[in-house]
């Protein structure tokens, strides 16, 4: 064998073991870049007729207190929080009729909202909006709301339309950067520390899997006509809060 040949042969494994080396470190940067946009739970929604009259049942039922949230310019809603830690309960009404009819959200909630304590729809936080609207072909809208200390809160959606049509589909929300979260205000619920430990939809599991793409939400997929059936609630000490039913 010439030297030359000698030579590339040489080459070609020091490649090979060199590309070898680089697989393992690129396919961990793109685990890492996976999990850092992978889809977390955010909030879950509760429409209601009066915000008021839903707070002080959501406390004398449940134990749990709700703060004062604000009102949605252009979609016609206003809200209050049940904060949760990561996640948090949206409560939330239409309070102008024309304004909330012009708007996806204002029609979902107008259409949905009761007197009674149970879930309508939910949300997953998304650090990368943008590939997820891309991925699913969604079309990307603005949000905000002034809180009580009056600074703006803003947040981007995708999938509104879609999770009031399939509601066991999650919509996605992308909060401003160095928003905190709301499911972080401090808040003391008279039952202690309280996190939201699963939410239970019934639909297709394959379609909401797909929808979903990498994600860490603690969801329980039943078959059946798309709906989002309960939200689980869980204290420090073990105990349960269920919204909704745990029917199959």
């Amino acid at each position: 064998m010439s030297p030359k040949r000698m030579w590339c042969i040489g080459s070609l494994q020091v490649c090979r073991a060199r590309a070898r080396s680089r697989t393992p470190s690129t396919r961990i940067l793109s685990d890492l870049a996976a999990q850092r946009h992978a889809a977390e739970l955010d909030h879950v929604l509760v429409a209601v007729t009066d915000l008021a009259a839903a707070a002080r049942a959501i406390e004398d039922e449940h134990g749990l207190m709700a703060e004062e949230g604000g009102r949605h310019p252009g979609w016609g809603t206003a809200n209050c929080i049940v904060p949760l830690g990561d996640a948090y309960l949206e409560l939330v009404t239409a309070v102008d009729a024309a304004e909330a009819a012009r708007s996806s959200f204002g029609r979902w909630v107008t259409a949905s909202q009761s007197g009674l304590l149970r879930p309508l729809g939910w949300a997953v936080r998304t650090e990368g909006l943008d590939e997820v609207a891309s991925r699913l072909g969604l079309t990307i809208e603005a949000g905000s709301r002034t809180g009580r200390d009056g600074q703006l809160v803003r947040w981007r959606l995708a999938g509104v339309e879609e999770a009031a049509a399939e509601p066991a589909l999650p919509f996605f929300i992308e909060w401003a950067p160095g928003t905190r979260l709301p499911g972080r205000a401090r808040t003391a619920h008279a039952t202690g520390e309280v996190s939201i430990a699963e939410v239970r939809v019934r639909g297709d599991p394959h379609h909401i899997k797909s929808w979903l793409g990498t994600h860490q939400v603690p969801i329980d997929i039943r078959p059946g006509t798309s709906a989002i059936t309960a939200v689980i609630l869980r204290s420090a000490s073990g105990d349960e809060i269920v919204l909704g039913t745990t029917e199959s």
